[in-house]
């Protein structure tokens, strides 16, 4: 017989890579053997006592949220946003922003001494004066019934509807419930995942931290031609929301549940914005890759530089290059550089935002990373310094052990995965570098995300 609704009380002993806590119970199984139950329980802490209910304790492993704290922690905090706990967006709010910084710190200590570095290396993580209304970018998707909002934790078949959001500039909040509330008005339908029918599947927002600008772009399954009133929807925004420079209707019809688009469609302004960094000027279209926390970026380049400490006759390598937020500061003070990524439209949007600054001293090669480095050593020679950033699976064994074989004098890394990252310096060992140091920084508050920079020199 299967035993339900068990209760138990434990103590979370560390918080998961998910920032979720662990705990662990003995009971006894029907035949009187003690087995243990691991438990994934979110929004706790370590060293909380708490209770929990688990509906199946006859599995081994259990994901459940917690009944009562019993001990709380001393650095637990009233969470700010009402969707906290139903909304997947940020699972951090429970505890002091102070303990957040501490906990990464202690992550990524624990992932460099994993692969055998010095901890000590890793100083205390940077976090931010103001850890809210972050986000330069947001996408939000409809429900079945035309309400918009976030997904719910753990579960991407049901949304949460959205009344606020504590991680965006509140002028982006307002434009898209205005567009929430006009699909709401005329009772038009959210895509369903299961049976492919409906019209509107996502909105997705960005906005310009230096230049305050404003895109929109609404993600739907039919034409604009083919919906009434959208009209008056584009008088609302630019009438209401000067900021807006583009409203654009994206068309997708694919089954995949992704932001893309098929067909594109400018209801209004223009189809990117502006903003900065660093003093740069750079073009952000809807599938931009740009980093997210404008003001942590400049951080991130700050410390970059900083390790890098790039004279102006070094050569340089920008792998997993993007549009070039590295590239551009790094270029005019550095003799060349050659930046390297996959997707051909962040190359062009590289180019474009090199000369649009006035440089002209960059190569941009559209190649995938293992590649692309063969082709631009054997074009310009090995350089002096390499910088990667690349996504958070990491570089991988083939393109770390590509570059420690080219010997660039310094190799700085920009990380927003300490576990790939460790795995990843590893491979330079043996190729005669040094890990010197890493700096987290904290680009996600209240969330468990965490990214660094990192220096490894030449021994």
């Amino acid at each position: 017989m299967t035993i339900k609704g068990e209760t138990f009380i434990t103590n979370i002993h560390r918080l998961n890579d998910k920032g979720q806590g662990q705990a662990a119970v003995w009971r006894k199984n029907e035949k009187g053997n003690e087995r243990k139950l691991r438990l994934t329980i979110p929004y706790t802490l370590v060293g909380e006592d708490v209770q929990v209910t688990v509906e199946r304790p006859e599995k081994r492993r259990w994901k459940c949220k917690p009944d009562k704290i019993i001990t709380p922690h001393s650095q637990r905090v009233e969470a700010r946003c009402p969707h906290f706990e139903l909304c997947g967006g940020c699972i951090w709010q429970h505890f002091s922003y102070e303990e957040q910084l501490e906990t990464k710190t202690n992550y990524v200590k624990e992932m460099v001494r994993s692969e055998g570095f010095d901890d000590n290396l890793v100083a205390h993580t940077l976090g931010m004066d103001e850890p809210w209304f972050y986000r330069n970018k947001m996408e939000f998707t409809f429900a079945t019934d035309g309400s918009l909002g976030l997904h719910e934790q753990g579960n991407f078949r049901r949304i949460i509807p959205l009344e606020t959001c504590f991680l965006m500039h509140e002028e982006m909040k307002e434009a898209v419930l205005e567009i929430a509330h006009w699909v709401k008005n005329y009772e038009y339908s959210g895509y369903n995942k299961d049976t492919h029918e409906g019209i509107f599947r996502h909105v997705m927002v960005r906005r310009g931290f230096k230049t305050g600008e404003i895109l929109l772009a609404i993600f739907a399954t039919e034409s604009p031609e083919n919906i009434a009133y959208v009209d008056e929807l584009v008088q609302i925004i630019e009438t209401k929301y000067p900021s807006v420079k583009g409203l654009l209707w994206l068309e997708n019809r694919d089954w995949a549940d992704r932001a893309q688009a098929e067909a594109e469609h400018v209801l209004l302004g223009r189809d990117f914005i502006y903003d900065e960094l660093m003093g740069y000027r750079y073009r952000l279209w809807f599938d931009t890759f740009f980093q997210p926390n404008p003001k942590q970026a400049e951080n991130l380049v700050d410390y970059a530089m900083e390790f890098a400490d790039v004279k102006e006759t070094d050569t340089m390598i920008d792998l997993f290059c993007g549009v070039g937020t590295f590239s551009l500061p790094f270029a005019k003070r550095v003799k060349s550089l050659a930046g390297i990524e996959i997707v051909e439209t962040s190359i062009e949007s590289a180019k474009r935002n090199a000369k649009d600054n006035g440089i002209d001293n960059t190569y941009f090669l559209a190649k995938d990373a293992r590649h692309g480095i063969d082709e631009v050593l054997e074009q310009f020679g090995t350089p002096d310094v390499l910088l990667l950033d690349p996504p958070r699976s990491g570089a991988g064994g083939k393109v770390m052990r590509r570059i420690g074989r080219a010997q660039p004098e310094r190799v700085v890394y920009v990380s927003c995965n300490p576990a790939s990252f460790a795995i990843d310096i590893k491979e330079l060992s043996a190729f005669g570098y040094k890990l010197e140091k890493v700096q987290p920084v904290d680009q996600f508050p209240q969330t468990h995300h965490v990214e660094l920079v990192a220096l490894m020199s030449r021994e």
